[in-house]
C-alpha cells in the first residue's frame, strides 16, 4: 500500500472514530498528502468537523473540503427562524461583545458582519451559529478592530512559540502593524494551526497570513 493509500485509510478511520460525525456518506481520496473529502452530511456542524478531523490526521498537509450539506428530516428552518436563533445564541455567548456582531441569512446561509477585538470573539460567534438546525454554510466577515498598541507584536509571538514545544528555528514571523505573516515548515496540520493560533492571541493582530507548509 503506497503512503497515499494509506493516508486515505486513516482518514477514514479518523472520520469513523469521531463521534459527532456520521460519515457513511462521505468520500476520501488523498494525492500526496492532500486530502479531499466530498459526499454529503446532514449538518453544517458535520461538515465543519469533518474537515477538522482529516486535518489532525499525520500526513495531511492540505484539505480540500467538498462536502454537500444536505439538512435531514426535521432540520429545515426558515431562513427568518435561523437568523433569531443565531442571534439568540450569540447573544448568550458571554465571549462575544454585546450588540456587535449582525447576522444576515438567505437560503439557510448565514453571513456575520461587525467589529470585535479579538480574534477568539470572531469565532465565537461562528461557532455559535454554526450548530444551527438549518445552517448549510456560514461567512464569517466580522472584522477585528483591536483598541491597543500594536508594538512588539512579533515579539510577543515568539515568546508564545517559545512556550510551547514548537521548534523556533523553522518558524518565521513578521509583522506590519497588526498584519502577522507566518512562514517555515512544522511537521503536522495540527502544529500549524496551533502556530496560526498563537499568533492570533498576541494583542493587536487583525490580520494572520499563514505560509507555513507541513514538511
Amino acid at each position: 500500500m503506497n503512503n497515499d493509500s494509506m493516508l486515505q485509510q486513516d482518514v477514514l478511520a479518523e472520520l469513523q472514530w469521531e463521534p459527532s460525525i456520521t460519515a457513511g456518506h462521505i468520500g476520501v481520496t488523498a494525492v500526496n498528502g492532500v486530502v479531499t473529502l466530498t459526499g454529503h452530511v446532514h449538518s453544517f456542524a458535520q461538515k465543519h468537523a469533518a474537515e477538522t478531523a482529516a486535518g489532525r490526521v499525520k500526513g495531511v498537509k492540505a484539505v480540500a473540503e467538498e462536502i454537500e450539506v444536505r439538512l435531514g428530516n426535521g432540520m429545515m428552518r426558515s431562513d427568518e427562524q435561523i437568523a433569531e436563533a443565531a442571534v439568540t445564541s450569540i447573544a448568550w455567548d458571554g465571549s462575544v461583545p454585546a450588540d456587535k456582531v449582525k447576522v444576515k441569512v438567505e437560503k439557510g446561509w448565514v453571513t456575520l458582519t461587525g467589529e470585535v477585538k479579538w480574534q477568539f470573539q470572531k469565532q465565537a460567534a461562528e461557532t455559535d451559529t454554526r450548530r444551527l438546525f438549518g445552517v448549510i454554510g456560514v461567512s464569517n466577515q466580522i472584522a477585528i478592530k483591536p483598541q491597543v498598541e500594536t508594538a512588539d507584536v512579533h515579539a510577543k509571538i515568539m515568546t508564545a512559540l517559545h512556550r510551547s514545544w514548537f521548534d523556533t528555528a523553522n518558524i518565521s514571523v513578521s509583522a506590519d502593524g497588526g498584519k502577522v505573516h507566518l512562514g517555515g515548515s512544522v511537521r503536522t496540520w495540527f502544529e500549524r494551526e496551533q502556530a496560526e493560533n498563537a499568533a492570533w492571541a498576541a494583542p493587536g493582530v487583525t490580520q494572520v497570513e499563514d505560509n507555513i507548509v507541513i514538511g
